[in-house]
């Protein structure tokens, strides 16, 4: 079979007791595109699409967020049905713009988004598989996106099931940490729009909502704490309960895939595979190449489906037969979306359908499939906290195990994440000069928005590893387990619990496929340690309000006013003052050495060397742990123990200037999540 080949849409969907010699059978062999010539075969052949002009205004070339996000196209998009006849119908008549369609477990129904017009938010909408009027679903719920149909879900208390819908929303009004557009969060409904449910609360985008065919729900996630590689985190494949529970890493990257951080629109097929587009970074469509893993093992099984060669591929979908329907278009991005079969086993793919005229994508197959069973929900939302636990903290990656001693983790810090409201996007260069603070979300050049960090309090790890806490539910949480001295040893991606949950994870980046130990852990033997502050009360480390006054007091007689290469000194220079800038960039801003301040991980900054008088780098550090500080002290007093544990949390925390922002990272390694608590 050659790796592309134009085949009729009549071969698309066939019985599964179909041969192989009878799908040969069907191939006419002509090139020319299938919506040209009659097209023949069942009714079980038709597909639903979307169809976006090809002189379409979208931002092509490279996407939002540096390569990590796709642009937010749509505009004048519309849905169509294409029949195994090569009838080409509209199904979303009366509006301005249709895309992104699931099909009902019955075949007989399209769930989509939709606007009537340019100015109103995107809703779900729902249309007849044969045609009529399109009926409204959502109101009131923001720019609701990417909809796909759920199975039942049901409380012990309700008198009977009922059926649900998921999609993306912005309605909760906050900025992603690039404050580049809003962050999009996975949300539930009734099938008729009503009991609008928040299932995640990832500061950055959660997107792609697929429904597996256990009823769980498989999403990609930006977590945008990962700044490894260079890049603005990563995409990783996270599942999720139907009631938004149990949020856990499914697939990330590694191994072979690892320069690819970009990881999303996921589907499960019908031949025990989870098949993904990835990318080391993506366009306004988000298209790369197809990858998968294994269901049984999706940790470690991951292969390549197809090459950068054979084009960029966009929205895969499973068929009956076990095959994969995906957009794609040319490896050099020109041309339009044309649709293709691709056989996940050989890569090779097959054109069904390509209008030149128009992208043709997020194609569904209009056939019934099985229903999952319905998910019981223990989520009540009169109890405002959850629980988080962790097994063993000791237990590790296995590069990482035998790096910590016993005894060496101490305790764990509990941060809150603070979303960026987008009322506060824009901060003006003269609001800057006149309060010396950045703000939240600003876009002046050269800041790094992040969500901002206020901590909830510290826990005791028992001496098997063990801890518990309860939070506030619905509350973005990042887990740091520190050492005697305060030090983060580990920091996980951002996790949460919903109100009632309690949540956990065998040990800290551990490998997610193994079993726990089958004994009782000690912090299980006691109550769960509240960090339950009142809001007013939890504290944010910034430099403007904790650091500042410390160099002031201790450090800018020295350090100040151009004395040496470390100017410490209040003095702005452009929006950040120079201390700040010496800090956080150093002499060599392209080497951590060189850089006083490593945000996000204090035991790798020369800066806390200097304090406590030693490298206190880790052995999985790498060359930080070998280095030698070049720092030297004139003479002035030490820092007091209180002065030295604030420098500490404040670089843990990333080394924020102010209310959520700081300077942009210079290394290719910045933090050390590796995704969200398991």
């Amino acid at each position: 079979m050659s790796r592309s080949r134009t085949w009729p849409i009549s071969a698309l969907v066939l019985p599964l007791f179909l041969s192989c010699s009878a799908l040969e059978e069907e191939d006419g062999g002509g090139g020319a595109p299938p919506q040209r010539e009659p097209l023949g075969g069942s009714a079980e052949a038709s597909i639903v699409f979307t169809q976006l002009p090809a002189g379409a205004a979208v931002t092509r070339g490279y996407g939002r967020a540096f390569g990590m996000l796709r642009a937010d196209y749509g505009a004048g998009c519309r849905l169509v049905r294409l029949d195994s006849d090569g009838e080409l119908r509209v199904l979303s008549e009366g509006l301005c713009a249709a895309l992104e369609p699931d099909v009902s477990f019955d075949g007989e129904r399209v769930l989509f988004a939709g606007k009537r017009t340019p100015g109103e938010p995107w809703n779900v909408w729902e249309v007849d598989a044969d045609g009529g009027a399109p009926r409204q679903i959502t109101r009131d719920a923001g720019n609701c996106r990417t909809p796909a149909y759920q199975s039942s879900l049901y409380t012990i208390d309700s008198r009977e099931p009922w059926m649900q819908i998921m999609f993306v929303s912005d309605v909760a009004g906050a900025l992603n940490e690039v404050a580049d557009g809003p962050a999009w969060s996975l949300y539930s409904a009734r099938s008729d729009g009503s009991g609008l449910r928040r299932l995640t609360m990832n500061p950055s985008d959660d997107l792609d909502p697929h429904l597996m065919g256990d009823g769980r729900v498989l999403c990609s996630s930006w977590q945008r704490m990962d700044a490894s590689r260079g890049k603005l985190g990563r995409f990783a494949l996270f599942g999720l309960n139907a009631d938004g529970t149990d949020y856990a890493l499914y697939s990330a990257a590694g191994g072979a895939d690892a320069a690819a951080p970009v990881r999303h629109m996921a589907c499960q097929t019908r031949g025990g595979l989870v098949a993904f587009v990835e990318a080391e970074e993506v366009g306004w469509d988000g298209a790369g190449r197809l990858g998968a893993v294994g269901i049984r093992r999706p940790h470690h099984s991951y292969r390549s489906i197809t090459a950068a060669e054979d084009g960029l591929f966009h929205s895969p979908t499973p068929l009956p037969d076990g095959a994969i329907l995906a957009a794609r278009r040319p490896a050099d991005g020109s041309g339009t979306h044309a649709l293709v079969r691709v056989d996940p086993e050989s890569g090779d793919f097959e054109t069904v359908y390509d209008d030149p005229e128009w992208h043709d994508f997020h194609a569904r197959a209009l056939v019934p499939r099985e229903q999952p069973d319905g998910r019981s929900s223990s989520v009540a939302e009169k109890f405002p906290t959850g629980k988080l636990y962790c097994l063993n903290a000791y237990l590790t990656a296995p590069e990482w195990i035998g790096a910590l001693e016993p005894g060496a983790i101490r305790s764990v810090r509990v941060i809150e994440g603070v979303t960026l409201a987008a009322e506060r996007r824009r901060t003006t260069l003269a609001e800057v000069e006149q309060t010396g603070r950045a703000g939240p979300g600003s876009s002046v050049h050269g800041l790094a928005p992040l969500a901002g960090r206020r901590v909830l309090g510290v826990a005791p790890v028992e001496s098997d590893g063990s801890f518990q806490v309860e939070v506030p539910a619905n509350v973005p949480i990042q887990l740091q387990t520190l050492d005697e001295e305060g030090l983060a040893l580990f920091s996980c991606g951002w996790t949460w619990a919903k109100n009632r949950e309690w949540r956990g994870c065998i040990g800290c980046h551990e490998d997610p496929e193994l079993t726990p130990e089958n004994r009782f852990f000690e912090a299980l033997r006691k109550d769960a340690t509240q960090l339950l502050p009142p809001v007013e009360e939890r504290r944010a480390v910034t430099f403007l309000d904790d650091v500042r006054p410390i160099l002031d007091r201790r450090c800018v007689e020295c350090h100040g006013g151009g004395q040496g290469t470390l100017d410490l000194s209040a003095e702005l220079d452009g929006f950040f003052d120079k201390g700040y800038w010496s800090l956080l960039q150093g002499q060599h801003v392209d080497r951590d050495p060189d850089r006083y301040v490593v945000p996000g991980r204090a035991r790798t900054s020369p800066l806390v060397w200097l304090l406590f008088g030693r490298n206190t780098a880790r052995p999985w550090d790498g060359e930080a742990a070998e280095a030698q500080p070049a720092l030297a002290c004139g003479g002035g007093a030490p820092l007091e123990a209180e002065e030295r544990a604030i420098l500490v949390e404040w670089i843990d925390l990333g080394a924020f200037w102010d209310g959520g922002v700081c300077a942009p990272p210079q290394s290719d390694e910045t933090h050390d999540s590796v995704g969200g608590k398991r």
